[in-house]
């Protein structure tokens, strides 16, 4: 089944390449969507795909790279949207 959630992410999560190694785990999953900096120094990430992979991507949120210290995660779903790549932004 095809899912789609917005995912705010909080800590040290600017400046540790977050979004680049969000982008590599989300394409080794298989999944598309995108990963922001937002202006208040955490990450939004969005993503689509089969529900056990974004299972696989929320679990690896909740860590991220090696550098980040995640302090947490809000998954929230939403409505199907299709990308048709996983971009950052």
């Amino acid at each position: 089944m095809n899912v789609s959630y917005v995912v705010h992410i909080s800590g040290k999560v600017q400046g540790v390449y977050f979004r680049v190694s969000s982008q590599q785990k989300a394409i080794d999953y298989g999944l598309s969507g995108y990963a922001k900096n937002l202006e208040n120094g955490d990450v939004e990430v969005f993503l689509s795909g089969e529900q056990k992979n974004v299972d696989k991507m929320l679990a690896w949120l909740k860590h991220g790279p090696e550098q980040a210290q995640v302090t947490k995660i809000q998954p929230k779903k939403m409505a199907w949207q299709e990308h048709s790549f996983f971009s950052i932004n």
